[in-house]
């Protein structure tokens, strides 16, 4: 059996939210182990993962703070304005096309003028928090290696490697995703259903500049999201049912790309396609409790929701930032950061929030995925009310900017 030394804290999954853990906890003086099974090098090649993330303004102080941000920033695509619209793609140069049923919110509205978000290619998130990760004294990283076991006592946890080797933490944290072993592992139920519906992920380039104006326009089967990125190029989340998704990924590029254009519209120019298919199942997973016994769930171990509003990532990021400050007060009250005394406050600050969050985006794809009539000229009237309603559209802005609640010090407004 090999010997490490010990841990204050062991993290099972090394991904975009199990590293940021790693750097943030790290940061804050904890000493962390990182266990995942992939090697970092594939990690970091363009092929691993060609998606994208939208980074909300509250979760770019994260990144900020932590001094990672300028090393994703010339890569960060700013959405200065969001159009939402029940029918295919508008334009906010051709008012005449623009119903007066869509909603638009304009960065602008903002007290400080920020941006309601950026859009990032996952590659970059990866390289930047990997490289913190191997600069950063206060964290081991074992990978690839496989995770053999896990055991919580009453003084401390332990994981087992493959390789026989053993990590031993006040505290585990869960990032191994949706499908988290550890969770099953510590009997944590979850509500879960799956949707129905494949998203399909592409980046398009286009000839006419996007001026950072994200679209989400809805289909009957579902959500069309265009998010611009660097260099005239959109990341488009195409949600369709799955038993029509096969066909459309089956098409050669040239049909691909003519489906595209048939929902994408012409305001854009030309489209040609500048990255591979991605596609996924689309699900709902929210965990019944967000801690065990020396072990607390962040990221989608803990909730992964519909794309419908692109807020997944960020719930992850503030359920790192939450778990920094409630940790770092015990530690400074020289309590056991392991104790379930400790992780109840993590549990009361992100579980409420997060299972709201949830089944909003649930709602609200279910509520636009369909072509009922009484019902989409009710969502129109609404839309078109929130529109026309100024406080609202700066409460949908902060929402959408994870910036509403009570804010762990990593996020919080400046002062």
């Amino acid at each position: 059996m090999k010997t490490h030394p010990a841990f204050d804290i062991v993290i099972v999954g090394g991904g975009l939210a199990g590293g940021l853990a790693a750097v943030a906890l790290a940061r804050a003086g904890f000493r962390c182990a990182v266990v995942d099974a992939t090697d970092p090098a594939a990690m970091r090649e363009a092929a691993f993962d060609g998606r994208t993330t939208a980074i909300s303004y509250a979760s770019a102080r994260v990144f900020k703070r932590l001094g990672l941000w300028d090393v994703v920033a010339g890569e960060a695509e700013p959405i200065c304005d969001i159009l939402v619209t029940d029918g295919r793609a508008k334009s906010r140069f051709d008012q005449g096309a623009v119903s007066s049923f869509a909603l638009h919110f304009d960065s602008a509205e903002l007290e400080d003028g920020t941006p309601l978000g950026w859009i990032v290619e996952n590659r970059f998130l990866r390289n930047a928090i990997m490289d913190a990760i191997e600069r950063e004294e206060n964290i081991d990283l074992f990978a690839p290696a496989k995770r053999a076991g896990a055991s919580f006592g009453d003084g401390a946890a332990d994981i087992t490697l493959a390789d026989g080797g053993v990590l031993k933490g006040a505290l585990i944290i869960a990032a191994d995703g949706r499908f988290s072993s550890l969770r099953a592992e510590a009997a944590i139920k979850t509500n879960e259903w799956r949707y129905k519906q494949t998203g399909i992920v592409v980046t398009v380039a286009h000839e006419r500049p996007h001026e950072g104006v994200a679209q989400e326009f809805f289909l009957p089967s579902g959500p069309f999201a265009i998010l611009p990125m660097t260099e005239n190029r959109a990341s488009l989340v195409w949600t369709e049912r799955e038993d029509a998704a096969p066909a459309y990924l089956a098409l050669d590029d040239d049909a691909f790309r003519r489906e595209i254009e048939n929902r994408f519209g012409s305001y854009l120019g030309p489209l040609s396609l500048a990255g591979p298919r991605w596609s996924y199942p689309l699900a709902f997973t929210l965990a019944q409790s967000f801690i065990a016994p020396r072990l607390a769930l962040i990221g989608d171990a803990a909730h992964a929701i519909h794309p419908i509003a692109g807020q997944g990532y960020n719930l992850g990021v503030k359920d790192i930032a939450a778990l920094v400050d409630v940790l770092t007060e015990a530690r400074g009250l020289g309590l056991d950061i392991g104790a379930m005394t400790v992780l109840q406050n993590y549990q009361r600050w992100r579980r409420f929030d997060s299972a709201t969050l949830a089944l909003g985006t649930d709602l609200l794809n279910r509520l636009f995925s369909n072509d009922f009539p009484p019902l989409r000229f009710a969502r129109d009237i609404g839309m078109g009310a929130v529109g026309k309603i100024a406080p609202l559209r700066k409460f949908f802005m902060r929402h959408a900017g994870a910036d509403l609640g009570s804010l762990p010090s990593l996020m919080a407004r400046e002062i």
